[in-house]
């Protein structure tokens, strides 16, 4: 390969690379990490976790980069995402297509050799709901998208578990419905603070076509609903002590942001929400690491 070739292949391939969303795959492979670790009851089984956390990496930046593409269009409209090579033109859509399914290929194959047939077709359900349910079908066309396209953005800690254990159990559901019921309120403060972008867009994201009340509201009432599900992992026997000691505060953190956003709207506080909403789940899912492997019990 001559200089100039690789010249252009490297600046194409670090053009491509935010659009893959490295920061939200990161987030996903935490997740499933996590699904992972309390999958084992003793140390993780590396000859699985290391392949299944490069498929799931891949899976899930082959399904961002095909949510960049499909939305392309709609992204040069809004300042928050204008900047993306795939709005402004730099990389074209069938070289993005082809590094997207190529990807998605290599992870899928990971995941159905290394690990088995039950990882490998939730994960594939995941893609199809993100990139083609949830970009195509759900967010152009109803402010309920992130609510029902949210099943596919709880996935990674199922995965993670199925991966290690061959099947699914309930703590492995009720680590689904802490994503599930976190999702509406996080993305909610970042579509407030970014309403005008969604407004330009034409896309009818809440705080759009219900106002920022309704919104608000809404985020105190999905956060009261998330701070009961995080109980659940106690009525289960699978937490105690350590994670009861972090839930409180972080519950009570989140409680109280929500309802402050509520009382007194401001976008500085809906950024703080948002960014919270992040360390939230991060530190919640971290607890969770810790009590299983230094578990003191509650009863």
């Amino acid at each position: 390969m001559s200089a100039i070739a690789l010249t252009l292949w490297r600046r194409q391939a670090l053009a491509m690379w935010p659009l893959a969303k490295p920061k939200v795959v990161a987030l996903i492979v935490f997740c499933a990490w996590i699904g992972m670790c309390l999958a084992s009851s003793g140390a993780p089984d590396w000859a699985r976790v290391l392949p299944a956390t490069l498929g799931i990496a891949l899976v899930a930046g082959a399904a961002a980069m095909v949510n960049c593409l499909v939305e392309r269009g709609v992204d040069a409209r809004m300042r928050r995402t204008a900047w993306r090579p795939s709005a402004t033109g730099e990389v074209g859509a069938g070289s993005t297509l082809a590094v997207a399914l190529a990807a998605g290929a290599t992870g899928m194959a990971l995941l159905a050799a290394c690990c088995n047939a039950l990882t490998a077709w939730l994960t594939l359900g995941t893609f199809v709901g993100y990139a083609v349910v949830y970009t195509l079908l759900l967010k152009p066309n109803t402010p309920q998208n992130i609510v029902i396209g949210g099943a596919s953005g709880a996935m990674p800690p199922v995965l993670g578990w199925a991966a290690v254990n061959d099947e699914i159990s309930a703590l492995a559901l009720v680590l689904f419905l802490i994503i599930y019921a976190w999702t509406p309120p996080h993305f909610w403060a970042l579509a407030l603070y970014r309403r005008e972008d969604y407004a330009q867009a034409g896309l009818p994201m809440l705080p759009v076509t219900h106002g920022q009340r309704f919104t608000t509201l809404s985020i105190v009432l999905y956060s009261v609903l998330l701070a009961a599900i995080t109980l659940l992992p106690i009525a289960l026997n699978a937490a105690g002590w350590l994670y009861l000691a972090a839930l409180l505060p972080l519950n009570g953190r989140l409680l109280f942001l929500a309802v402050s956003l509520h009382r007194q709207y401001s976008d500085s506080l809906a950024r703080r929400c948002f960014v919270w909403s992040i360390w939230y789940l991060t530190w919640l899912f971290a607890a969770l690491l810790f009590d299983h492997y230094w578990r003191i019990p509650l009863y």
